[in-house]
C-alpha cells in the first residue's frame, strides 16, 4: 500500500512539475520571440526564431513587392496575356486578354481556352505550345486582327503549360492591305495612258494616221503624258506624306494668301466650265506647312469646280477666331452619305466616268486628308446629292 500510494504522489507531483515546466514554453508569442519571459536556456532558441521571423518577413515582403509590379505591368499592357496550364486550362488572364476574348477574368479562370474562341488558329498555336514547340498565327475577332504568340512552359524537359500573348495588329494588317491594294491601283493607273500613248504612236511611226489625224493623235499623246505626270507627282506626294519625309518644318501661313494664290491658278479653268469661284474672308495666320495647306485648299476646290454644274459657283470663305478655318462650298453633283467616308481613300471615285473626262488622278482628296493628318488639320464634310458639298478645313491658330 505504501509503494502504490508513493507512487500515485509521484505521478500526481510529476505531472503538476511538468505542468509548471511546460507552462512558460507554451505562453511563448511567436510573433515577439524576444520579448517573452520564458528560461535563459531558451534565449537562443528565441533569437533564432526571431531571425527567421524576420528573414521570412522580409521575403514576403519582397514577393508581395514583385507580385504587384507583375500584377502593374501585365494589366497595363496593350496586349493580351495569358497563361495555360498542361491541359490548356487558364490559369491567368490580363485585362486586355479578356476584352479581346469577350469574357470576364473570373469567368475564363479554371475554364480550357478554347471555350472563350474556337477558331482554327487558336487552336493550332495553343496545341503547338502545349506539344513543346513555339507557334504564332494571325486571328480575325470582332473586325479586328491579332498575332497570337505562343510559347511552351518546361520543368525538367516536361511542358507544364503554355504563355500565350494576343497582339493587336489591326492598323498594320490595314497598312499591309491599303499598299497592295495601293500597288496594284498604281499599276493599272499607270498602265491606261501609256497604252494610249504606245497606241497613238504606233500608229503614227506604221503611217496608218492620216496627215489630218495627226495633229490630234499628238495632242491625244500629250494629254496622256500630262495625265501620267500628275499620277506620278500625285503618287510622290502620297509617299512622302505617309513616309512624314523630305517635310519641311511647320510654319506661319496666311489662309487668306493661299486662298486667292488657288483662286488664281483655277481661275481659267473655272471660267471654261461656266463655274463662278469666288474667295471671301479675312486674314488669318496658321500654323502649318505651306504647300501642304496648299495641297489641301487646292485639291478641294479643284473638285468643286470639276464636279459642278453648268453656271455653278464655288465659294471659299476664310474666317478667323481661335478657330480658323477655310471653308469650300459648291453647289455640284455633291456625295452619297455611304460614299462620303470612302472619298478619302486613294483612287476611289464617286463618279469614275466623269472622273476620266475631267483628268483627275483620284489621289487628290486622299493627299489632302494625309495633308491635313500630318499638319493637324481637321477636315468636315456635309453633301447632298444634287445639292452640292460643303467641306471646312479647320487648322492650328498660329
Amino acid at each position: 500500500e505504501i509503494v502504490v500510494a508513493v507512487l500515485i504522489i509521484s505521478l500526481v507531483g510529476a505531472r503538476l512539475m511538468s505542468k509548471r515546466i511546460v507552462a512558460p514554453i507554451n505562453e511563448i508569442d511567436l510573433e515577439r520571440p524576444l520579448e517573452n519571459d520564458a528560461y535563459a536556456e531558451l534565449s537562443p532558441l528565441m533569437l533564432r526564431m526571431e531571425k527567421q521571423r524576420r528573414e521570412i518577413r522580409d521575403k514576403m515582403e519582397q514577393l508581395k513587392e514583385q507580385r504587384g509590379e507583375f500584377a502593374a505591368v501585365t494589366e497595363n499592357m496593350s496586349e493580351g496575356l495569358m497563361v495555360l496550364d498542361g491541359s490548356a486550362a487558364v490559369l491567368s488572364l490580363n485585362e486586355s486578354a479578356a476584352k479581346i476574348f469577350g469574357a470576364s477574368p473570373k469567368e475564363a479562370v479554371g475554364g480550357n481556352v478554347l471555350a472563350l474562341d474556337r477558331s482554327e488558329e487558336l487552336q493550332e498555336t495553343v496545341s503547338a505550345a502545349l506539344g513543346g514547340e513555339a507557334a504564332s498565327a494571325c486571328m480575325s475577332k470582332n473586325g479586328r486582327y491579332y498575332e497570337l504568340l505562343a510559347n511552351p512552359v518546361r520543368k525538367e524537359d516536361e511542358v507544364m503549360g503554355a504563355i500565350l500573348l494576343a497582339m493587336d495588329i489591326t492598323e498594320k494588317a490595314m497598312a499591309e492591305r491599303n499598299r497592295r491594294e495601293f500597288t496594284a491601283n498604281v499599276s493599272h493607273e499607270l498602265k491606261t495612258p501609256l497604252t494610249s500613248i504606245s497606241g497613238y504612236a504606233e500608229i503614227m511611226k506604221n503611217g496608218v494616221a492620216r496627215e489630218d489625224d495627226m495633229k490630234e493623235f499628238a495632242s491625244r499623246i500629250y494629254d496622256e503624258a500630262n495625265r501620267l505626270i500628275r499620277l506620278v507627282n500625285d503618287t510622290i506626294k502620297l509617299s512622302q506624306l505617309d513616309e512624314k519625309a523630305a517635310l519641311p518644318e511647320m510654319e506661319t501661313v496666311d489662309l487668306m494668301t493661299v486662298a486667292k494664290d488657288v483662286e488664281a491658278s483655277l481661275g481659267e479653268q473655272a471660267a471654261k466650265l461656266g463655274i463662278t469661284l469666288e474667295v471671301n474672308g479675312e486674314n488669318c495666320m496658321v500654323k502649318g506647312i505651306h504647300r501642304l495647306v496648299s495641297d489641301m485648299i487646292y485639291n478641294f476646290c479643284e473638285n468643286a469646280v470639276k464636279y459642278n454644274k453648268a453656271g455653278g459657283s464655288v465659294s471659299v470663305t476664310v474666317s478667323g477666331g481661335d478657330m480658323p478655318s477655310v471653308t469650300i462650298a459648291d453647289t455640284g453633283i455633291g456625295i452619297p452619305k455611304e460614299e462620303q467616308e470612302r472619298v478619302f481613300e486613294r483612287f476611289y471615285r464617286v463618279d469614275k466616268s466623269h472622273s476620266k473626262e475631267t483628268g483627275g488622278t483620284g489621289l487628290g482628296l486622299s493627299i489632302a486628308k494625309h495633308a491635313a493628318d500630318v499638319t493637324g488639320a481637321e477636315i468636315s464634310m456635309e453633301s447632298e446629292p444634287g445639292r452640292g458639298t460643303t467641306v471646312m478645313i479647320t487648322f492650328q491658330k498660329a
